[in-house]
């Protein structure tokens, strides 16, 4: 069966990662694109690398007949997607690439973002889209949150370790670096080429960087008290990519088997064995994740790294990750893509 697909904000980066996700999909076909910046606009136009496929022009998100449409993606900013999402048809299915319903207490919303959410009833319906943590309660969802990139990263190192027990819960570091396309595609002076070539910076230090949300909530939940971890974000200079790594009390061997046993059997995550490290390299393009272990000079003490691509596994390829399973598909459809190297 073939399932008719939308997408609201085909002109940014996660847009077009969806776009180019979904082209050789055997159960999905692309019946609409909006972009109300765009509108009118053949796809092309905006995205010349996808020319050569037949695709639908840009249209604005109100142009789009959702009498046909099985599920829509949405890929607009943040706050601006919840308002859009709550003007669609109820019946909907829909994956939101955004932030604005990936945390389920209003009051954590506001303290994270600043302002009230406009639809807390959908809110409150919305499953964390974690799909390899989540898969029963996607697979029923009308309404997926998509997870942060980086908060999808520090929790595919730290959920297993955290339910297995494995390490001290008051005395977890995560250091990442993200590729500058985490910081869409809307023109900033800092991610201009001389503000960012040839350097990296730290930012949202000191527990102010908004996916602190997502690991609270989810940290947490999955603890049974409150777990408050360490993270410090930097802005990398390269396009595509993050490399974590999170500096943990506890025994190397005990982490690695954690990790080994927890994704044992999901297909898009790599447990290295151990001392091997991973590298962006090894998953740009992909919906794949690796995880390296390392112990410590200090006894007891050890390091996880993890790899991922944020435009992919970080963001689009788990959005078509978590429509495959709301749409009954092969939660591998589509995705199986190897990395891009060099």
């Amino acid at each position: 069966m073939t399932h008719t697909i939308a997408i609201i904000g085909a002109s940014g980066y996660t847009g077009a990662e969806l776009i180019r996700l979904i082209a050789t999909h055997p159960d999905m076909r692309i019946a609409a694109l909006a972009a109300n910046s765009k509108a009118g606009q053949p796809l092309g136009a905006v995205f010349p690398h996808l020319r050569h496929l037949d695709l639908p022009d840009l249209v604005t998100w109100e142009e789009i007949d959702f009498s046909g449409i099985d599920l829509c993606f949405c890929a607009l900013p943040h706050k601006t997607s919840q308002e859009v999402i709550a003007k669609l048809p109820k019946g909907l299915k829909i994956v939101d690439l955004s932030a604005d319903f990936r945390l389920r207490d209003p009051e954590a919303y506001r303290k994270w973002y600043g302002n009230d959410h406009a639809a807390p009833d959908l809110q409150a319906e919305a499953v964390y889209g974690l799909t390899e943590f989540y898969r029963d309660e996607i697979t029923a969802a009308r309404l997926v949150a998509g997870t942060g990139c980086n908060a999808a990263t520090g929790q595919y190192i730290l959920r297993p370790l955290i339910a297995a027990g494995v390490v001290d819960l008051d005395d977890i570091i995560l250091d990442l670096a993200c590729g500058v396309s985490g910081a869409g595609r809307s023109l900033k002076e800092n991610l201009l080429h001389a503000e960012l070539s040839e350097g990296t910076n730290a930012y949202s230090v000191g527990g102010a960087h908004r996916h602190l949300g997502e690991f609270d909530q989810e940290f947490s939940a999955l603890a049974g008290r409150d777990v408050r971890i360490r993270f410090t974000p930097h802005l990398a200079p390269f396009n595509r990519g993050i490399l974590a790594t999170a500096y943990l009390k506890g025994e190397a061997e005990a982490v690695r088997y954690a990790l080994a046993t927890a994704y044992a059997d999901e297909p898009f995550i790599t447990v290295l064995p151990m001392g091997e490290t991973p590298s962006t390299h090894h998953v740009r393009g992909s919906n794949f994740c690796h995880i390296g272990v390392v112990a410590d000079r200090i006894s007891g003490k050890c390091n996880v790294l993890a790899a991922l691509d944020n435009l992919c596994k970080g963001s689009s390829g788990q959005a078509v990750q978590n429509a495959n399973l709301m749409l009954g598909c092969d939660e591998t459809a589509g995705l199986m893509l190897a990395p891009c190297f060099p």
